[in-house]
């Protein structure tokens, strides 16, 4: 993780506080640094499965890891939603305050990399939502896993959320075209880019398909070789 955009994340997280929390603010910090030290952890777990697998197999399956932590004005719209009352406690109940997102190359990496991932004796996973083989309506693929880890700070261990996201490249290309789109864009009475949108969805799956059906049979010849 880049110091500058730790530094930054940390801050952000920890110097803004909603309003609701703010005659709880030091606790509120705290409860946010948790949350960034649980992403960190769980980052840290991930470049080391693919250190490993470089050694082992020559080739890293992961291409990139993304964390972001959900921002004040997020957290307060969730819970709204959701209708919780704006309370410190019910912080826990938001899954995906610590969020981590895992680029992978191929289809397999994701379900190899989940795998391996949660097979891990401290990681406990709580929910897995498949929208590779069940995509959301909109076309939206990717593989979720809510999963909890102990933290160990200085005078204590905290069980932290954190929610998991992995993909392939070519899923979160589309994935961040999708948010441009909901969130950046007014498209009222264009909804005909939606379900062009949708269409890519398609096309972008059946890719990557071909992608590792390619590269499975590259191996296949390469076995016959040797």
């Amino acid at each position: 993780m880049n110091v500058d955009f730790e530094r930054t994340l940390l801050n952000e997280s920890t110097e803004t506080i909603p309003q609701e929390f703010i005659d709880q603010a030091n606790l509120y910090r705290r409860v946010m640094q948790r949350y960034y030290a649980a992403i960190k952890q769980v980052q840290t777990k991930l470049e080391i499965l693919n250190d490993e697998l470089q050694v082992t197999t020559k080739r890293t399956p992961i291409e990139t890891i993304k964390v972001r932590l959900k921002s004040p004005e997020s957290i307060i719209k969730k819970m709204t939603k959701q209708g919780l009352e704006k309370t410190l406690e019910n912080l826990d109940k938001i899954t995906d305050i610590a969020g981590v997102r895992v680029i992978t190359t191929y289809i397999d990496d994701i379900y190899d990399i989940a795998y391996m991932f949660a097979q891990q004796a401290d990681v406990t996973v709580i929910k897995i939502k498949d929208y590779i083989k069940r995509p959301k309506a909109n076309g939206y693929r990717s593989l979720h896993l809510e999963v909890e880890t102990p933290v160990y700070f200085s005078t204590e261990k905290s069980i932290m959320k954190v929610e998991v996201q992995i993909r392939t490249i070519a899923m979160d290309f589309w994935a961040s075209l999708e948010h441009d789109m909901k969130y950046k864009v007014i498209i009222n009475g264009h909804d005909h880019l939606k379900d062009e949108l949708k269409a890519c969805s398609e096309v972008i799956h059946q890719t990557d398909i071909r992608m590792q059906n390619i590269k499975r049979k590259l191996k296949e010849l390469k076995d016959e070789v040797i």
